[in-house]
């Protein structure tokens, strides 16, 4: 295993991490009696071959369903005073109920100190402002820290680049966990912030949310070889030192072994990225010149995502940004899977995925939202192929099924 150092943590991170949000039996909290055998032995194998390869970051959150109980008791079997054990707990407006939740979260893990605690869900303004108002939920943290129960706070986001920036620029954070990944590049400033402020950077997901990438399409399997679209995607993460640990969300004890093949390969980056990523953005272009013509293409890669509005700026809240980048995913890497699950959670993510679908779009109501958008004629064809392409029946974030 490779590690890093984890920002003003002084934490050497290894660069996976063993996120605990699919092995758990449930996304329901559980009794006790309610944990079944076989299901138990799916966390136990899970931690102790993450432990095996030297994956000592241990991650989950409350509202993780079972998962903060199971791990609870794996722990003790566990070498404690190696590893850096965190969770989550989502900021509220009522602090005494983030109090609770917290307390639970220790409880359930049967720990009296966590090495990391995120702030879980920063995703919009108003979550920040519950954190670190005058009597808000940073001061129970703070609390906390002084007795010895926590050792670093960070937050966690799915929220725009604005809110997380202005996370970052607070300084009452040592870490951030962000998406970051080749497909969506957004957060990039972010990242950059969050050196800057010396924090740890952790990207959530980059397998899930970075493309699906445990069943990717046969157009990017071939694009990214003679690396797997996923040991591609590490790699490219991994390539920048800002960053400094990946999520392994390990449903079971061998979906670690793909993901380690990137150590194999770390050292030569500069080596193995660059034809990689000229086929991906060759393969994009010729996509696009497909679509609007030749020559065309290269102008839509560079300047597709400019003029479009947020859905906060939509009366309708319609994901026109979202909804684009799903189309591009298609038409330049075949990514109809991804495409369609990503497609058929608006209406049903809330402030963790925002924003309607195409069929909630009123067509005389775009012109005036993308005016600003050199491509604004293309626009609403775009909008209706998407539609036509992904949609289906609607999908609930995991945490909601």
């Amino acid at each position: 295993m490779r590690y890093r150092r984890f920002g003003r943590t002084e934490l050497a991170m290894p660069v996976f991490s063993c996120g605990g949000m699919r092995y758990q039996q449930s996304w329901k909290d559980l009794a006790a009696h309610e944990i079944q055998p076989t299901e138990q032995e799916n966390v136990a194998a899970t931690l102790r071959r993450a432990i095996a390869v030297g994956i000592n970051h241990i991650e989950t959150a409350r509202f993780y369903g079972s998962s903060e109980l199971q791990v609870g008791w794996v722990l003790p079997e566990l070498p404690r005073d190696r590893l850096i054990l965190q969770t989550k707990v989502a900021p509220q407006e009522d602090v005494g109920a983030f109090r609770q939740q917290l307390e639970r979260s220790l409880t359930l893990l049967g720990v009296d100190r966590l090495d990391l605690l995120g702030i879980h869900g920063i995703n919009q303004r108003e979550h920040l402002d519950w954190t670190l108002r005058s009597g808000g939920c940073m001061e129970v943290v703070r609390e906390f820290q002084a007795a010895g129960h926590i050792g670093h706070v960070g937050f966690s986001t799915h929220g725009p680049l604005e809110v997380i920036l202005a996370a970052i620029a607070s300084d009452q954070f040592d870490y951030v966990n962000l998406h970051w990944y080749y497909i969506q590049q957004t957060n990039w400033p972010a990242i950059v912030a969050a050196q800057a402020h010396d924090m740890g950077v952790f990207i959530i997901s980059p397998s899930n949310k970075g493309g699906n990438l445990y069943e990717p399409p046969p157009k990017l399997v071939d694009l990214c070889a003679p690396l797997s679209p996923m040991v591609f995607n590490n790699l490219f993460c991994l390539s920048h030192s800002e960053v400094h640990t990946l999520s392994i969300g390990a449903a079971r004890p061998e979906d670690f072994d793909e993901h380690l093949k990137t150590l194999e390969v770390l050292d030569r980056a500069d080596e193995l990225l660059p034809p990689i990523l000229e086929r991906l953005e060759n393969a994009a272009i010729a996509a696009f010149d497909q679509e609007f013509g030749p020559g065309e293409g290269r102008q839509w890669l560079r300047s597709w995502h400019r003029g479009l509005p947020d859905p906060a700026d939509h009366p309708e809240h319609v994901s026109i940004k979202t909804m684009v980048w799903l189309w591009n995913l298609v038409k330049a890497f075949d990514m109809v899977g991804y495409g369609a699950a990503r497609y058929n959670l608006l209406n049903n993510g809330g402030h963790w995925f925002p924003g309607t679908r195409a069929d909630q779009l009123d067509p005389a109501a775009i012109a005036p939202l993308v005016s600003d958008s050199p491509h604004r004629d293309r626009l609403l064809p775009i909008l209706q192929e998407t539609h036509d392409l992904l949609a289906g029946v609607p999908v609930q974030r995991l945490s909601q099924s």
